[in-house]
């Protein structure tokens, strides 16, 4: 009985650990032209965007990041169109996704 009772709580534990180590995180964020080039970094996938998207996430306590991608807002639920905001981008609505790892 306590054999059982050990596995049992060995087997959860392992579980437990399991996904607290797989924890990933989508922060979406807005690709606004900085004057730097940042914004062409990670909207076309380059090499230099592994590093912004790296440093972004560990800005917010994550390992590195996963990956990184452009995304319309029309991908994103729940947004607000540009054009109701009164707000105009010279790259439309662009936006970038950053999947954090811990």
């Amino acid at each position: 009985m306590r054999a059982t009772a050990a596995f049992g709580f060995l087997c959860a534990l392992l579980l437990a650990a399991s996904s607290a180590a797989a924890e990933n995180r989508v922060f979406v964020i807005a690709n606004s032209p900085d004057g730097y080039g940042v914004d062409q970094c990670l909207a076309t996938g380059a090499r230099c965007g592994a590093l912004i998207a790296n440093a972004y996430c560990q800005s917010r306590d994550y390992l590195t990041a996963a990956s990184f991608r452009r995304v319309e807002s029309g991908d994103i639920t729940n947004t607000v169109p540009v054009a109701a905001t009164g707000a105009s981008r010279a790259n439309g609505d662009a936006f970038i996704a950053i999947e954090c790892a811990r």
